[in-house]
């Protein structure tokens, strides 16, 4: 199990301004530039309220050359590695190759596909705000970018995870369904344990799943479909058949290549089992889980 607010940076503002809380290990830690642009992105996503414009970034060329870059190395290996379902969504949702796209551009041709729209996040959501609010058709999308030295690698969600990752996703209507299902389960808690355990669930399909296609085992998570180097290794972990007990209770470690995935048997798996444990899904189904492998 782990905590969602390990996965991003809090951000906090003070009468000195933003300050973005960059772990010491972080590839732009040390970087004063990068930190202040970092802050400088943020603010604005830190004070945005629903209904007001959402904030536009001015990207610089580095920026886009980092979006650029990923988007090339990624292309092939989602046409040899990824879900039908994914390179449907891709194709229909066209994202800029050489660019990064603003929010809002994403957001409106989402709202089209699949009726979801995306918020700016300046870091850290609250794990029940982000996802409660996938119920309502509500996804938080960082604006920053990873740090350049790094192009092909970030610890922390930014919005190549987000938009190439779950963006893409969120434009197949099946699975932005799933999604909502995980909101409306998520809105359902009444205890921290019962929330957690759907964040996890999450982790183990949304962010992290497999499915077997044609007998090809292929990805559909968004952490995943955004590495350009873990997408390479999926097929090295031990893929088991779907548990959610064991998704819900297992021990993992967010910062390293995952070594147990789950595998879904094609996209009916996904939106019939998974979206129907989420729509089924209480604070007492974990106990339930429990019993019923006892």
């Amino acid at each position: 199990m782990f905590e969602e607010g390990q996965l991003y940076a809090p951000v906090t503002e003070d009468d000195k301004g933003v300050t973005v809380h960059l772990t010491d290990d972080h590839p732009g830690a040390h970087d004063a530039v990068y930190r202040r642009r970092r802050e400088e992105i943020a603010g604005p996503a830190l004070r945005w309220t629903p209904g007001a414009p959402v904030p536009t970034v001015e990207y610089t060329e580095e920026e886009n050359e980092i979006w650029r870059r990923v988007s090339e190395e990624l292309a092939p290996k989602h046409e040899r590695l990824a879900i039908r379902g994914f390179l449907e969504g891709k194709e229909d949702l066209g994202l800029p190759t050489d660019r990064v796209p603003q929010l809002d551009e994403v957001s409106a041709r989402l709202t089209e596909l699949s009726d979801f729209r995306l918020h700016p996040a300046a870091g850290l959501v609250p794990l029940d705000v982000f996802y409660g609010s996938l119920a309502d058709g509500v996804f938080h999308s960082t604006q920053y970018l990873r740090h350049g030295s790094q192009p092909l690698y970030t610890p922390e969600p930014d919005i190549i995870h987000e938009i190439v990752g779950h963006g893409n996703l969120l434009a197949n209507p099946r699975i932005a369904e799933v999604k909502r299902r995980a909101g409306e389960a998520a809105r359902r808690c009444e205890t921290a344990e019962g929330l957690q355990f759907v964040a996890d669930v999450f982790w183990f399909t949304i962010e992290f799943g497999v499915m077997y296609e044609d007998g090809e085992l292929r990805c559909y998570g968004a952490g995943l479909l955004s590495s350009y180097g873990e997408i390479e290794e999926f097929r090295d972990a031990t893929i088991l058949p779907l548990d959610f007990h064991a998704m819900g209770t297992v021990e993992y470690d967010i910062s390293h290549y995952q070594p147990t995935l789950f595998a879904c048997d094609g996209m009916n798996e996904l939106t019939e089992r998974v979206g129907e444990f989420f729509a089924e899904f209480d604070d007492e189904t974990p106990a339930r889980l429990a019993a019923a492998r006892a």
